[in-house]
């Protein structure tokens, strides 16, 4: 029986051809408008590591007092380095590190070549543990390294493709800003979007993943500086690296696992003494204003979804919804022109379940149709998103086979809920009126 009605269908959409294309070509583009914003929006609104987002929480400390808050309140979202390396002395996480941004030179070998300037990471050891971060060679380093402020070193996969032709390079040696690291463990590929566990030194996305991960304190010793976002509400004493570390300046971040909610609860309590500490000390003139959030809390604070992928995703459903509309009208339109054929049908005994089933194909087809050109819009949509939106954001849009099917699906079920209204007016039409007017 579907096929009977699928070939009335066929012939039906043949005999008006220039409303057919029309209403395909209506589908096909507020589709593809859509599945195109919702691939960016779908990429950059993303968990990224959603098995353990909830245990992974960002510390706020309350550094500079009333006057260094944002409108809401809130502390600085980075750490000075006194405050940082307290956090991680007093260890009161499962798993925590302190962080920030480098940008060392690597020297090669050959003195002929010139020094290559990678993008990494500072970071304590548990930094690998906490956030699960894949190895093909090798591990991260030790706590006992940590402490001795060894000269190790964690790379990338790409750049040991790089130096090292892809082998196992474990137990290597690079040169970093004039000094040899051993290297104890390559990455996997691993590039999270967001850069969830440093997104107010990212900006959130990046399409090259850091390169490097040198102890922190080692970084510290060898004077690697900052290459991050640096904060101050006072100009520091002392020049240099040095007297950033010794100013109230912030440039750290900091994340630690809590795996409880009695674990949380202990963090926060530790936070809030920690600082009444330090007004007691006479370092703060203020009460406790900290803050402990978790990843998905953190990243929604930090606005690290664009503005302008929200309001692409909005405006692109807005037309959708546009051309929905203008196929309500032709649909209707197609529809009742044939009212005659309808009276006859249902003059011959045709139920009202058969003229609905007969046009909601007919409806179903133009959405197919209107899927299928949707599909090259979108290809060619999330290919040229580049020149609307940042690249490191535009780099994130995808075809896949799941926005395929989507595609393929919001297109039909869009147009068969388009065609309910005008099938209804078909459906309703009174077989004595029609042939009578005949």
């Amino acid at each position: 029986m579907f096929g009977y009605y699928l070939e009335l269908a066929i012939r039906s959409l043949k005999r008006s051809p220039g409303l057919t294309a029309l209403m395909v070509l209506a589908i096909g583009f507020g589709v593809a408008a859509s599945m195109t914003s919702w691939s960016v929006f779908r990429a950059v609104s993303g968990d990224p590591i959603p098995w353990k987002s909830s245990q992974l929480f960002v510390p706020q400390i309350d550094t500079w007092g009333p006057n260094g808050r944002s409108a809401d309140g809130d502390p600085p979202n980075a750490m000075d380095y006194t405050d940082a390396v307290a956090l991680m002395r007093d260890h009161r996480a499962k798993l925590q590190s302190a962080m920030y941004e480098i940008s060392p030179s690597i020297v090669p070998a050959d003195a002929a070549k010139h020094p290559i300037n990678v993008s990494g990471h500072a970071v304590y050891s548990e930094f690998f543990p906490m956030l699960d971060v894949p190895f093909k060679y090798g591990t991260g380093w030790s706590a006992r390294d940590d402490q001795n402020r060894a000269q190790v070193v964690v790379i990338n996969s790409k750049l040991n493709q790089k130096l090292f032709g892809g082998a196992n390079s474990v137990g290597k040696s690079i040169n970093l800003e004039r000094q040899d690291y051993r290297v104890v463990g390559v990455l996997n590929d691993w590039n999270p979007q967001p850069r969830f566990y440093d997104v107010v030194n990212s900006g959130g996305f990046s399409t090259e993943g850091d390169a490097v991960f040198m102890p922190f304190q080692t970084a510290i010793q060898a004077a690697i500086p900052n290459d991050g976002n640096t904060n101050c509400n006072a100009v520091p004493k002392e020049s240099g690296f040095v007297g950033l570390q010794h100013s109230s300046c912030v440039w750290i971040a900091y994340m630690a696992e809590l795996d409880s909610a009695s674990a949380v609860t202990a963090y926060r309590n530790y936070l809030n003494g920690y600082a009444r500490d330090q007004q007691q000390a006479g370092r703060f003139s203020w009460a406790p204003n900290n803050r402990l959030r978790n990843l998905p809390a953190w990243l929604d604070s930090q606005h690290i979804v664009p503005s302008d992928t929200k309001v692409s995703l909005l405006v692109a459903f807005g037309l959708l919804l546009v051309c929905l509309v203008n196929t309500v009208g032709l649909l209707l339109a197609k529809f009742l022109r044939r009212s005659s054929e309808i009276g006859v049908r249902r003059a011959l005994g045709a139920p009202r379940a058969a003229i609905y089933t007969q046009f909601l194909t007919e409806a179903g087809i133009v959405g197919a149709a209107g899927g299928v050109l949707g599909l090259l819009l979108t290809a060619v949509g999330v290919a040229s998103v580049g020149w609307v939106l940042p690249k490191d954001i535009a780099a994130l849009a995808r075809l896949d086979v799941s926005l395929l099917l989507l595609t393929l699906l919001v297109a039909v079920i869009a147009t068969m809920l388009a065609g309910l209204y005008p099938t209804y007016r078909a459906s309703r039409v009174q077989p004595a009126w029609q042939l009578k007017s005949n």
